[in-house]
């Protein structure tokens, strides 16, 4: 019993030494950054859709397609390009670089799928990062909002 009681305290501290360790994003692998930002577009994309006004019959899927497509974030990354910190520049290019050729979408070009493949390691690297505000802004920006 004993023995039990000491190895529970000894998890807790382990824990406890795990939670004060500061969390650094820019070691996570460029690909987990990207399947990250992926679903950060995804929620701003359909915030973005919902708190719109839509014409009778348009389908929230349908209006998804002008922000998510390879191509529509490719065109996206032109927007900000000039607006990214150097810290920014290094995630975006980190993530544009890392790509699969057999990933790419038949509506796209290995150049717009590998802009958008960036574009979404730096959105995932700034939720890491708590930058909510950043991606945002940097939101509006790349579409023109």
């Amino acid at each position: 019993m004993e023995v039990e009681k000491e190895k529970e305290k000894e998890r807790e501290r382990e824990i406890e030494k795990e939670a004060g360790k500061e969390f650094d994003a820019s070691l996570v692998p460029s690909a987990e950054l990207a399947y990250l930002g992926d679903a950060v577009l995804e929620v701003l994309v359909r915030e973005r859709i919902v708190k719109s006004e839509r014409k009778k019959g348009e389908r929230p899927s349908d209006m998804a397609l002008m922000y998510v497509t390879a191509k529509a974030q490719s065109d996206a990354v032109a927007r900000i390009e000039g607006l990214l910190t150097e810290e920014e520049e290094d995630v975006y290019r980190r993530g544009r670089n890392n790509y699969h050729t057999s990933n790419v979408p038949k509506s796209a070009t290995v150049a717009q799928y590998r802009r958008a493949t960036g574009l979404e390691a730096l959105f995932g690297y700034l939720h890491l990062t708590g930058k909510k505000a950043r991606a945002e802004e940097l939101f509006k920006k790349a579409y023109g909002l």
